[in-house]
């Protein structure tokens, strides 16, 4: 049995492939519990998010994930087969730590994935077709992750849009707890924003859509971390003075934001300042705005200068989170050789119990009958020994066939040590 992980993500196949094999939380719940009878493949985790999905399995080969795979989702296995990629054992662990790092992503060092993997976990959990084994593996792969994050620098530095603006945020005013946030448009990009401002914990968060229904919908995403306003886009310039944050990306072919309507805004607040981010192209705000005393303005080009910077840095913090995961794989495999060599040591122990209890029964019955003690016990010693010795005769004769000379002269220069240390006399 091994450890498989094979999948697709936005590096070998099309939107078009990937949607087709994708799992909604609801399908995947019912797939895993039919899962959990299946004879030989009930021992999985499944990760679906929009770049990418994968299963991670104990299996006895890849062809039987890649089967199960095809089959759920009705893709003809040969053309699926042309953009998976799969790895086994150590570099299966390797990828699973790299996908929960981060390191793997579209958006280097994201940060949501490893709760997407986590989540994933615990679905096959709910479902009960996780092993002692696997479990382990995927918990030292979150405790990997961990360390690259709280070691590394390769998540501290903005790479999106959303997360640039969340961040520049901070630097502008500090404390998020504090802060009104206003995104006009309601679209994917503002999405983020307002999403990843929720998570920083700001006070609240005003959505000024043209379109009530889309306003609404982004609401019900962030209203249980944040409270949430909805303002009527003509009602926009007037509300100006409410947010500290205000992020704009409508899409249209005019200017919302005018500078009069700033300059009105500052004055309501008592000219606390403003952070204005424009992340339209053609521009929502006015661009004489930024000349106001208070106002912070920022456009897509500033943003993305950031970003290209960001990104670069997160490059470099890459190769050193690459070389730590690699390290933490080394660790694990080699604490499962150990936990594997355990059980095999108390099974050989447990054999050795037992043959011992036999002879010494064997031989407390002829002392018993009447037999001469002394010769009794030196037949016990020497049947006991020749017993116990003889596995690893065995085995030592095995060893010495192979065809590498180097394995029975390492063993070799083991058991001289170990017997030249039980000789040294004990003080």
């Amino acid at each position: 049995m091994s450890f498989f992980a094979l999948g697709v993500n936005h590096q070998t196949a099309s939107v078009e492939l990937r949607e087709q094999v994708a799992f909604n939380p609801e399908k995947l719940k019912e797939v895993l519990l039919e899962q959990s009878r299946h004879p030989d493949l009930n021992d999985m985790v499944v990760v679906s998010t929009c770049n990418r999905t994968e299963v991670y399995a104990m299996a006895e080969n890849a062809d039987m994930v890649l089967d199960w795979l095809a089959q759920k989702n009705g893709v003809d296995v040969n053309q699926l087969n042309k953009h998976v990629y799969q790895y086994e054992n150590a570099d299966a662990v390797t990828h699973l730590m790299r996908v929960a790092s981060g390191l793997d992503s579209l958006m280097l060092g994201e940060p949501q994935i490893m709760g997407q993997v986590k989540t994933a976990l615990n679905l096959a959990k709910e479902s009960d077709i996780v092993s002692q084994n696997l479990n382990h593996i995927f918990e030292y792969a979150f405790y990997a992750a961990k360390r690259v994050r709280s070691e590394t620098a390769v998540g501290n530095h903005a790479v999106s849009m959303g997360y640039a603006v969340a961040q520049l945020a901070l630097q502008v005013f500090t404390k998020a707890e504090k802060l009104t946030v206003m995104v006009v448009a309601a679209g994917e990009m503002n999405s983020l924003v307002a999403k990843h401002l929720a998570e920083m914990g700001v006070a609240k968060v005003l959505i000024c859509n043209r379109g009530r229904e889309r306003a609404e919908n982004l609401a019900k995403e962030i209203q249980h971390r944040v409270d949430v306003e909805i303002v009527p886009f003509d009602q926009l310039a007037e509300n100006l003075h409410r947010a500290d944050v205000i992020s704009s990306c409508t899409g249209s072919l005019h200017q919302v934001i005018a500078y009069a309507d700033v300059k009105a805004a500052l004055k309501k607040r008592r000219y606390q300042p403003m952070l204005l981010v424009d992340l339209a192209v053609p521009r929502d705000i006015e661009p004489k705005v930024k000349n106001l005393d208070g106002v912070y303005l920022y456009g897509v080009d500033d943003l993305q200068t950031v970003i290209d910077d960001n990104l670069a840095q997160r490059r470099q913090a890459a190769v050193e989170a690459e070389v730590m995961v690699n390290q933490l794989v080394t660790q694990l495999i080699m604490q499962q050789k150990v936990s594997q060599a355990g059980e095999t040591i108390h099974q050989f122990r447990e054999h050795g119990e037992q043959t011992k209890e036999h002879e010494l029964s064997l031989a407390l019955e002829r002392i018993q009958a009447g037999e001469d003690s002394t010769v009794v016990m030196q037949e016990f010693a020497h049947r006991l020994t020749q017993k116990l010795l003889h596995p690893t005769s065995l085995l030592l004769r095995e060893v010495a066939k192979s065809d590498d000379p180097e394995i029975f002269a390492g063993i070799k220069e083991s058991l001289k040590d170990i017997f030249q240390k039980e000789r040294k006399p004990k003080r």
